[in-house]
């Protein structure tokens, strides 16, 4: 696997998993609790996306050829809603959303919202089925998935350290943070819909 696909493969998944916008989210939804808690829940949380996503990647593409859907289809599909979380983080409405689920749930957060859909979203599903996708190689498919799990790693660092990030990056930090990963993930996005086209014979 070129180091390219790798850069490009953890670009993806950081940017769409957002660990750094989901920081201050953990302690919206932690919030009260004891330390203790407060990391069980996110190791649990953790565990659960590692799973979802790595069932999406190692069976997306057989559950999708199941039911008569071509992997160029699903790239130009997944593109096209990577584009629309993109439009997303650029215009704020993810993160106004993200806290909306956030205090919709007061009791053990892990599974939901925390796990999914914060976690492994539909953004962060398809995008394991689409890298996979692009190589059908063990060697390439273990490297994604050590790649999600170094995106989760982070993600695991930042709820550790969620409470001195948000008070450093504040509302404005926050916001151009998720703006700038907006664009990269709208680069992304056709990236994957042409790769799409090219494989369907389109292009």
């Amino acid at each position: 696997m070129e180091s390219t696909q790798i850069i490009s493969a953890f670009v993806t998944l950081f940017v769409v998993i957002d660990p750094v916008g989901l920081a201050p989210l953990f302690i919206a939804l932690t919030r009260g609790m004891s330390p203790q808690r407060r990391r069980r829940i996110g190791w649990r949380a953790l565990a659960i996306a590692a799973a979802l996503m790595t069932l999406f990647g190692l069976a997306g593409e057989a559950i999708l050829a199941g039911i008569g859907i071509s992997l160029s289809a699903f790239r130009i599909a997944g593109g096209l809603l990577l584009f629309l979380t993109a439009l997303d983080m650029l215009f704020e409405r993810r993160t106004e959303r993200r806290e909306g689920q956030a205090r919709d749930d007061d009791d053990d957060p892990s599974v939901f919202p925390l796990a999914t859909p914060l976690l492994a979203g539909p953004g962060a599903l398809a995008s394991m089925i689409l890298l996979v996708g692009q190589d059908a190689s063990p060697g390439h498919t273990l490297m994604i998935h050590l790649v999600m799990l170094a995106v989760l790693g982070i993600a695991a660092a930042l709820f550790a350290m969620a409470g001195p990030i948000a008070h450093v990056l504040g509302r404005t930090g926050t916001m151009v943070v998720t703006r700038l990963f907006g664009m990269l993930l709208a680069a992304l996005s056709i990236q994957f819909v042409i790769d799409g086209l090219k494989g369907s014979g389109l292009v």
